[in-house]
């Protein structure tokens, strides 16, 4: 499916699963869906599955949003206790659009608790009180987190690692699947051939054959970022790195202001340290996207001055292009009300990156050593990273490396020929028709169509 015809669906107000391989185009696709409810007047509901999704997307976790917070389980009196908060009451009942990226790792016992919780306070039968849900996320990504399940609860039968699409509450939504089929990051056949049979689960000597290609190491004054499964294994190379350098160093401290439960949130999911220590000379990486200064979150370069006049350091990219890093802001909004606000220099050290912090990034060409590989789906997130082979460095990797949870590779097929049928119907139904579904949604969400001025044709999709 294209992401023009993902769009169309997702404008008819039709819950979506939107997914597809990394670089398909899945946030570009969401964040087009919500500028058009904006423009609409419709302020959608987003929200992520982790902290450091929600950073990405400007949102909130979805914890936070639906009030259930640390909870494992929910039970009949802990529903009670939300529908006494009125602020939660009115934020659940004013929305009508609930976004939820990175869906891979919500557990399906956490999927069921939103869903309680939303069809509770919104005092409505249906699948989450009514709410368009837009579930954007790759299975084949980083699984759920197991956490302990209390005895006793609502959702106390559900395996508290399972995934989201194995929940009850993912039936009885029964969202149409947009599979988008468009690829923007890898710019390697060979190398996508690569992934694609990882992720296919059918790894063969083909395969094999292509990492082993890139089984080297960079040349003597290359330094490009490592991606390690392990905290322990970055923080150590990343310190001992930045002591190398001998220049003096200058210091950078986070600014915020806001509800504090949420400020530590933020400041627990923002890839940019607290304090941000640097060297002329060190390896960093940005960690927001500005796409008019021309870095986005994963860009790399190396600190070569501090600017006279604001004292910012100055970064050259691997192009040669020079940018002073300025303070950005990371925010907790409800609706147009920031909740919570955090400001720092949009940058880390970037000699090494966890696996799990680099979901999501786009990498010119990184340095990999996945041996200590523990994980379903790690080592293909990993490698999907990067955009060319040749900008790959692969110290090494063992067999889990390359292995996918063999449940999602099982539903993979039933949501690819789910998506084949949704685009079929859309493709095939009178440009006229889903106008009209179109305009229908955004009526009865409260919204405002906005049409082009008069002299210019009517975009297909208002």
């Amino acid at each position: 499916m294209t992401q023009e015809t993902a769009l169309a669906i997702l404008k008819t107000g039709a819950n979506v699963f939107l997914t597809g391989e990394p670089g398909s185009g899945k946030t570009h696709t969401v964040n087009a869906y919500i500028e058009y409810l904006r423009e609409c007047g419709i302020d959608p509901s987003i929200t992520a599955s982790t902290g450091i999704a929600a950073t990405h997307i400007g949102g909130m976790t979805i914890h936070s949003w639906s009030g259930i917070g640390i909870r494992n389980d929910l039970t009949e009196r802990d529903l009670d206790e939300l529908a006494q908060k009125e602020r939660l009451v009115n934020r659940l009942r004013d929305a009508q659009v609930l976004i939820i990226d990175e869906i891979s790792m919500l557990s399906a016992q956490t999927l069921g608790m939103v869903e309680a919780v939303c069809r509770t306070l919104r005092s409505r039968g249906e699948p989450f009180g009514g709410l368009q849900v837009v579930l954007v996320g790759d299975f084949f990504q980083l699984p759920p987190i197991s956490r302990q399940v209390s005895d006793g609860g609502m959702f106390g039968e559900s395996a508290s690692g399972a995934f989201a699409f194995e929940s009850r509450v993912w039936d009885s939504l029964n969202p149409l699947v947009c599979y988008i089929s468009e690829q923007h990051r890898q710019e390697d056949a060979i190398f996508l051939g690569a992934l694609s049979a990882i992720r296919s689960g059918e790894v063969n000597e083909q395969v094999h054959a292509c990492l082993a290609e890139r089984s080297v190491a960079p040349k003597p004054g290359e330094s490009f970022t490592k991606l390690f499964p392990h905290n322990a294994d970055v923080d150590r190379l990343n310190n001992a790195e930045l002591a190398k350098i001998t220049a003096e160093s200058r210091e950078y401290l986070m600014e915020d202001r806001g509800t504090a439960a949420l400020v530590a949130g933020l400041k627990k999911s923002c890839l940019s340290p607290e304090k941000l220590v640097l060297k002329i000379g060190a390896k960093v990486m940005f960690t927001k996207n500005n796409f008019d200064d021309g870095f986005v979150n994963g860009t790399t370069g190396e600190v070569v001055s501090f600017s006279t006049t604001s004292g910012y350091p100055v970064v050259r990219l691997r192009s040669g292009e020079e940018i002073e890093a300025t303070p950005m802001e990371w925010v907790v909004q409800d609706g147009a009300r920031i909740l919570a606000q955090i400001s720092q220099v949009p940058l880390r050290l970037a000699w090494a990156i966890t696996v799990h912090k680099s979901q999501g990034m786009s990498l010119d060409a990184a340095v990999m050593d996945l041996r200590g590989a523990f994980e379903y789906g790690q080592g293909y997130v990993a490698l999907s990273r990067v955009r060319t082979l040749a900008g790959l460095y692969l110290l090494g990797y063992n067999e889990r490396a390359l292995e996918v949870h063999p449940s999602v590779s099982a539903k993979d097929a039933e949501f690819q020929g789910q998506s084949d049928e949704a685009g079929k119907t859309f493709t095939e139904m009178a440009p006229d028709d889903l106008a009209e579904l179109h305009k229908n949604f955004i009526f009865a969400s409260g919204g405002i169509l906005k049409r082009k001025p008069a002299g210019k044709a009517l975009s297909k999709t208002n």
